[in-house]
């Protein structure tokens, strides 16, 4: 871009003179300074081309063809995110026959972290200003015993401070209920999330073709139960571990600076960005010290010292390619270095319990731990299964995503080797070139992709991520003519025109798989639409119903984190533990509650349970008799194998229990249990105790 600049400067006298010396129409303009690349062609030709006659009406009409297709394509952008926003909102009201339910049932159906989310919605709709619903939030004594939280910045709460002043003041009180305006905002996120997919494959390839064809590849492989859950919700409004997903989008800006891919001056601004983004959010979110200590600042900070001591040089030389490896070692230290130096520094507690478990993970260690090994357990954390290959190919997505990567790779790989051997880029790419990797905005989004690919054959949650870039990237390759042109010269084609055949199958082959996708999927989304399913749960009603009813204001309840989180959304009573994985002491809270599932005293658990001041316990009998889950990653063979109860592996110690399991021998209520505990309510699935504050010991 400097070297454009400057030419563009250095012709700017000759223009203001043609322009100052002629009264008439500036003729003198096309005999303005031209570039080295045009001084050999033939005069003769050059004379025949300056005097073709130039239609008078050519500009007007080139100018409405360019402002057609933007409109159509911006149209099409939109109409297509608005769709998809309806699409889910009535698939939702399938699902679970939303709007026929009482509203109790409605909020059952935010299950997990995502109910703990739409309480706080709710509490700041209670409050009686915003300054004094905040203040309590910040504050928050009221959801976990003996526990004082700021839970807006420990969950990230703005999303539902910014909903409830919108439901406020626009008045939407008056017209809708809080429910469906939240609900409403999520699913219009995710219109604008398709809207932004479009956009960006269009930009790629320079048809709205590409963006038509990446809406639909993301419908059909979309992950329907995933819109109610936290993961999409958090991900798309505000992601506490999004400073991740940007520390891989340095790594690629790095990667793209490194082999001169791209200039270096833009790659540094959007670092500047990063900086600033993270000391705002630093700052907006209470001092949040997982910012400070987290990679990407590390990273973009070693980043900016290292290009202090740049020093500029010839590119292409023996020493300026010396000076390359040595500033990605430099880059790659700092970064370790900076980052060990914040945390000693700074005082964190945030996901340090994430460190642990890739470790366990990537099998650099073994544990025991039940915190450890039920997180490895949950299936978002696991490798992805074949089952979702399988979705992706018979959607044909995965066999052109994997076609148009290995092209882009290939393509990249040679002109990264063109850089090395001192060959500069074209600052022009034509189509005739059959070069789509020297493109930066496409090296970027390969490099990106492969980077979520590879974490994503570890972390199935993270195909959520991935899965959206895949739709994308094939609908950008497929109906990108530099891609099949790059094929094309690889394959030496010279039967056909190589350029018309590209042509071609830009826009034939979409159109095909389009047409194809339609057929197929089209009559399994009306289905969808038209199948109506009911979300029945009456067990849960029913133990919601007399919490509300008989339970005291000021009781505390202690249970399982997800059922502990609808209680907090349905009845709003104080409860012992959260569905909430990013602290260690909820992490721990919820360990210690779970051994009412493990094979231990009645003592021993009531010690535990006092210790958190609860006043009920509710076991759950999916959790006491859990069968049909993958082997050993039940809740109470974890806490046996935790606890030593069980052998795990050759070698192991094993401490018998005399005991039986808690969850089964206080079902029936002989001592020393019922000294303990009082049964006051249980239907079909729940069994709720009150925990005697005096115990008295029968024989």
């Amino acid at each position: 871009m400097c070297r454009e600049i400057g030419k563009e400067r250095g012709e700017w006298p000759e223009v203001l003179s043609a322009e100052v010396g002629s009264k008439g129409p500036t003729v003198d303009l096309r005999h303005r300074k031209k570039p080295k690349s045009s001084e050999n062609k033939d005069p003769a030709k050059e004379e025949k081309v300056n005097d073709t006659p130039i239609p008078e009406r050519a500009p007007k009409h080139v100018l409405f063809q360019r402002f057609a297709k933007i409109f159509i394509g911006c149209l099409a952008a939109i109409t297509s995110g608005m769709m998809y926003a309806l699409y889910l909102s009535a698939y939702h009201e399938r699902k679970f026959w939303f709007s026929n339910r009482q509203e109790l049932e409605r909020e059952i159906t935010f299950q997990g972290d995502s109910a703990i989310y739409y309480s706080y919605y709710k509490d700041m709709l209670k409050a009686p200003s915003f300054e004094r619903g905040v203040y309590e939030l910040t504050h928050n004594n009221k959801t976990v015993s003996l526990k004082t939280i700021n839970a807006v910045q420990q969950m990230s709460l703005y999303p539902e401070l910014i909903a409830s002043v919108l439901y406020q003041a626009t008045g939407s009180n008056e017209i809708i209920e809080p429910v469906y305006f939240y609900i409403g905002i999520v699913f219009g996120l995710q219109g604008i999330y398709v809207t932004a997919l479009f956009v960006t494959s269009w930009l790629m390839s320079g048809t709205w073709l590409a963006g038509m064809l990446t809406v639909a590849w993301f419908i059909i492989n979309r992950f329907c139960y995933l819109l109610m859950s936290a993961s999409t919700y958090t991900f798309v409004m505000m992601w506490e571990y999004s400073h991740y997903l940007l520390f891989l989008q340095a790594v690629s800006l790095f990667l793209l600076d490194v082999f001169s891919l791209e200039q270096s001056d833009k790659v540094h601004e959007v670092y500047k960005i990063y900086i600033f983004s993270l000391f705002l959010g630093y700052l907006l979110q209470f001092e949040n010290p997982a910012l400070l200590v987290s990679p990407l600042l590390s990273l973009v900070t070693a980043l900016m010292l290292t290009k202090c001591l740049q020093l500029n040089m010839k590119k292409g030389t023996f020493i300026a390619k010396i000076m390359k490896v040595i500033n990605f070692y430099l880059v790659c230290a700092l970064t370790v270095t900076l980052n060990v130096l914040m945390k000693m520094f700074v005082p964190h507690k945030e996901n340090g319990h994430m460190l642990k478990f890739l470790e366990v993970k990537f099998g650099l260690n073994m544990t025991k731990n039940f915190t450890m090994n039920w997180l490895l357990c949950q299936e978002s954390l696991q490798t992805p299964s074949q089952d979702f290959f399988l979705r992706l190919t018979q959607s044909s997505l995965l066999p052109f995503y994997i076609l148009v990567l290995t092209i882009c790779l290939l393509s990249m790989v040679q002109v990264i080797f063109r850089r090395i051997n001192g060959k500069s880029v074209k600052e022009s790419i034509t189509l005739e070139d059959g070069r789509i990797g020297e493109r930066p905005e496409v090296i970027y989004h390969i490099i990106h992709t492969v980077l979520l690919g590879s974490l994503a054959m570890v972390i199935e949650g993270l195909k959520y991520i991935w899965t959206p870039y895949m739709c994308m990237l094939a609908a950008f390759g497929v109906c990108s003519p530099e891609l099949w042109m790059t094929l094309f010269k690889w394959l030496r084609l010279r039967t056909v025109h190589p350029i018309l055949l590209a042509l071609i199958l830009s826009m034939a082959v979409p159109t095909i798989i389009g047409l194809s996708l339609w057929k197929e999927f089209f009559p399994r989304l009306m289905t969808e639409l038209t199948e109506l399913q009911e979300f029945y749960d009456p067990d849960t009603v029913e133990l919601m119903t007399w919490i509300k009813r008989q339970a005291p204001l000021a009781a505390v309840f202690a249970g399982s984190p997800q059922l502990m989180g609808a209680i907090k959304l349905c009845t709003g009573w104080m409860v012992t533990s959260l569905p909430v994985y990013n602290d260690d002491d909820l992490l721990k809270r919820n360990e210690n509650i779970y051994q009412i599932y493990s094979k231990r005293s009645a003592e021993d658990i009531y010690k535990i349970l006092t210790s958190y001041k609860a006043n009920y316990l509710i076991v759950e009998d999916a959790i006491c008799n859990e069968v049909g889950t993958m082997r050993g990653c039940r809740v109470k063979d974890l806490l046996d194998v935790a606890n030593g109860h069980v052998v795990c592996e050759e070698g192991d110690k094993l401490t018998h229990s005399k005991y039986g399991r808690f969850c089964h021998e206080v079902k029936i209520n002989y001592s020393p249990y019922v000294n303990y505990f009082t049964r006051v309510y249980w239907n079909r699935s729940y069994f709720v105790y009150k925990i005697n504050t005096v115990i008295s010991f029968q024989s």
